[in-house]
């Protein structure tokens, strides 16, 4: 299929839209009609020809715009791009990971050609056209992650592994959910998850941990995670709360159709080759409940999920507030049938 890239906006007058393509192969985060936390991985492996979980790196309609909105977060706060010093060969294994995925997997859109160390990008969508040396940050108009996470969907958070833990040490974060990498950079892996409610108790983080240290090259995996926001926001930090933080109180019984969204991280974990550091890609996908109601299963789901969710995950997730409202809203859109299993639309 070719992508047909839309011209929108995350902020301010919010142009924002999914188009019945982007709804249907909407990354739809439960499979079953109760959530509780868990580990959940994956194997990040193709999956399902057209879905998010197709190619290593997903380029959608929203590809673009995204960018932009990238570029607009970064021009107004630059540290929202960080990488400590012994981060660059990390940042150059990241180039190659994301050019050699989008090369193999888009060839209509993007292009690497290799010459030894002399590497030729051609980024077709965003009208890049780069000639470089491998490993030379001179010869790249910023560092090297933050060259090539500039051309990519999502945040990514490089991760330093060293006395049996992971470290925050660089990352791109523009369109995270309420966190700050200003805050976490340098932090180890307890330390950035500190407020997430319940999980520690569970032995959830233990469980990740362990595992992604003994995480392969060659053998990456995924996870979704979720949360709800009002309106289309890419940018919910909480250095920006101030801004967006006051628009949970513009929900009303008649617009939260159009105004509540559920927002998906596709969440997936590569080990790099030169430097052993992990990336942690986190892709924010976003879909206005009238959208998610047009999925049968998903409405009937998705409203006992947010029925039944215990009060801190309620709280932690961003929608306490508002949790009658949603809640009464999906409700008309439960006919009480079975549910199948598994994420996909019937």
């Amino acid at each position: 299929m070719t992508i047909q890239f839309k011209d929108e906006t995350f902020h301010d007058d919010y142009t924002f839209r999914n188009s019945p393509w982007a709804i249907q192969r909407f990354p739809f985060p439960f499979h079953e009609d109760s959530y509780m936390y868990s580990v959940n991985l994956e194997p990040h492996l193709s999956l399902r020809p057209g879905s998010v979980f197709e190619n290593t790196f997903d380029v959608d309609e929203h590809y673009i715009s995204e960018m932009k909105d990238r570029a607009r977060v970064l021009a107004n706060d630059p540290l929202r791009c960080q990488s400590l010093p012994h981060m660059t060969l990390a940042g150059w294994d990241l180039v190659e990971l994301i050019m050699e995925a989008k090369a193999r997997d888009y060839p209509d859109l993007f292009q690497l050609h290799r010459d030894g160390d002399r590497w030729h990008w051609i980024n077709k969508p965003l009208g890049i056209d780069q000639r470089f040396t491998f490993l030379d940050d001179s010869t790249l108009p910023c560092g090297p992650m933050e060259y090539i996470t500039r051309q990519a969907q999502g945040d990514f958070a490089l991760l330093d592994q060293r006395e049996e833990n992971l470290w925050m040490d660089a990352g791109m974060v523009t369109t995270q959910a309420d966190w700050s990498l200003d805050f976490d950079i340098g932090m180890n892996f307890y330390e950035w998850h500190a407020p997430v409610p319940l999980a520690h108790e569970l032995g959830v983080f233990q469980r990740a941990l362990k595992f992604l240290l003994n995480l392969q090259q060659g053998a990456p995996y995924r996870r979704l995670n979720w949360t709800m926001t009002v309106n289309p926001l890419l940018d919910t930090s909480p250095e920006n709360y101030h801004k967006w933080g006051v628009q949970k109180t513009e929900l009303t019984p008649e617009n939260v159709g159009q105004k509540q969204y559920l927002r998906v991280e596709l969440q997936s974990f590569f080990r790099l080759p030169r430097s052993n550091a992990l990336v942690f890609p986190i892709r924010c996908y976003l879909i206005r409940l009238e959208d998610v109601v047009s999925v049968p299963k998903w409405g009937r789901r998705l409203h006992r999920v947010l029925r039944d969710l215990p009060e801190e995950l309620a709280t932690y997730k961003g929608f306490i507030r508002n949790r009658p409202m949603i809640v009464d809203y999906l409700s008309a859109y439960d006919d009480g049938a079975p549910t199948s299993p598994g994420i996909f639309p019937d």
